[in-house]
């Protein structure tokens, strides 16, 4: 029997499962996607999120433990639980020296990724360089890797009455079943699954499936198969369905594995129109990394979940350009006909606003003085008029990277049913983050909370799996 199965084949994933063979126990990951698509939404990062009390290699000045709290929770609008968020921020702030040791390199932040080079250190090559780096230390130290190798359901043995269990059985979708010692359950949330999603969002005030068009920026395997079997075993849980990192992509962005390149990053410098040519929120409410979570949600909420960004020529160079190249015209009118926008409705949009504007000294590095006056939603900062050609729009959907519905856990990462923790059954990455994010997102967040827990469910795996080896001897 192996000492610890690991379910997942992303950031999570692999921490536990690097931590856990360090610790000295056997140890077998089980990845659902084939080699090729392996690393789940990790593929797909950037960067990595971690405090800091002074300047490190690629970061720059200092970042502390109480400022990287309050930025998180005021993008959660409180709905987090302190206990976890800080231990995911203190965890996450000693990890890169671990992160080296396993092959993974730094690079300081690029030109265009807007106020990160203080609190983010990006990934040399990308998420897909991070995990490529990962299964490489794995397969040196010896853990066993099965691709294709997607789970069905969990089978937990039952106490012996001392609190202790025997096992913990996966059972592939393959028919195999595979027994451990203990288990951690890093297995992403079920953004992929499209059945749940319209289960979780319903139909709105028009009638419409909003979900029908969302595109999956992550993987397609992330179907939630395991969340949705413990949940009806029993195990507690945490978190809103509907509540997702969630971003406003291109419309033109594939169905699924878009990932970073389809993001649209000029909102906080311009406009952003529904269909019906009318602004629907303060584009300038805060820096584009702490807020650019929550325009798929607000998109979302859109009739035909469609957004419009507009910019001006003012605006270019200022923000990472995207790969798709949005609608372009030397008029306002033009614009408007491009994107398929009423013109009177679009041209009256941009008038108020452009009047609205009090110009002061625009920065965009800072939360500068340009917003707006007597206007609904206001923008309160950046706010500079629409009024130099070329003009500018990009068309924009709801995309979903990962939902935050998962496993409700404690600090050492147990499952927990009816509120009893299972002495050999961990959750670590997106299944549980739900624990630290109830709402809302800022950048690199995702990759603190999933190296965090999934080097302490590794540890609490491996150490439940060596003290029940000591008992049966």
């Amino acid at each position: 029997m192996i000492d610890v199965l690991v379910i997942g084949g992303g950031n999570a994933a692999l921490c536990a499962a690097l931590t856990a063979r360090e610790a000295g126990a056997s140890v077998m990951l089980l990845e659902a996607a084939p080699r090729e698509w392996r690393g789940g939404n990790s593929s797909h990062t950037r960067n990595l999120r971690c405090m800091h009390d002074a300047p490190q290699d690629v970061l720059t000045d200092a970042y502390p433990e109480e400022e990287f709290w309050q930025d998180l929770l005021k993008v959660t609008g409180g709905k987090t639980t302190e206990s976890m968020a800080r231990l995911a921020i203190r965890e996450g702030s000693g990890s890169r020296d671990w992160m080296r040791k396993h092959g993974v390199r730094f690079q300081p932040s690029l030109s265009g990724t807007l106020h990160l080079s203080r609190t983010n250190a990006f990934f040399m090559g990308g998420g897909k360089a991070l995990v490529n780096a990962y299964y490489l230390s794995a397969e040196k130290l010896g853990v066993q890797i099965r691709y294709d190798a997607a789970v069905e359901r969990i089978e937990l043995d039952p106490s012996t009455g001392s609190g202790r269990t025997e096992f913990v059985a996966a059972h592939l979708k393959s028919g195999e079943r595979i027994e451990a010692k203990s288990c951690v359950l890093a297995c992403g949330g079920f953004e992929s699954n499209r059945e749940w999603l319209r289960e979780a969002w319903g139909q709105n005030a028009l009638g419409e499936w909003p979900t029908d068009n969302f595109a999956i920026r992550g993987t397609r395997f992330n179907m939630g198969v395991v969340l949705r079997d413990l949940m009806d075993q029993g195990a507690d849980l945490i978190g809103d369905p509907t509540q997702a990192h969630m971003v406003a992509i291109d419309a033109r962005a594939p169905l699924y594995d878009g990932g970073i390149c389809t993001r649209v990053d000029c909102v906080s410098l311009g406009i952003m129109v529904n269909r019906d040519a009318q602004r629907f929120y303060d584009e300038g409410e805060d820096f584009w990394p702490k807020r650019y979570a929550i325009w798929g949600r607000l998109v979302a909420q859109q009739s035909g979940q469609v957004g419009h960004s507009i910019i001006d020529a003012k605006a270019v160079g200022r923000f990472m350009p995207p790969v798709f190249k949005g609608a372009k015209a030397d008029t306002l009118e033009d614009l408007a006909r491009q994107l398929g926008l009423d013109e009177a409705a679009f041209l009256k949009t941009v008038r108020e606003y452009n009047a609205a504007c009090k110009v002061g000294k625009f920065d965009h590095s800072v939360l500068d003085d340009c917003h707006t006056e007597n206007l609904t939603p206001a923008k309160t900062h950046w706010a500079l008029p629409i009024d130099t050609a070329p003009f500018y729009g990009y068309t924009l959907k709801p995309g979903v990277t990962f939902t935050y519905l998962g496993l409700k856990v404690g600090e050492n990462t147990a499952v927990r049913f009816g509120g009893i923790e299972s002495p050999n059954l961990f959750a670590a990455g997106e299944i549980m983050a739900g624990n630290v994010l109830g709402q809302g997102y800022t950048a690199g967040v995702g990759m603190t909370i999933g190296t965090a827990f999934g080097r302490i469910s590794g540890m609490e795996s491996a150490r439940s799996a060596m003290n029940l080896r000591v008992t049966q001897r």
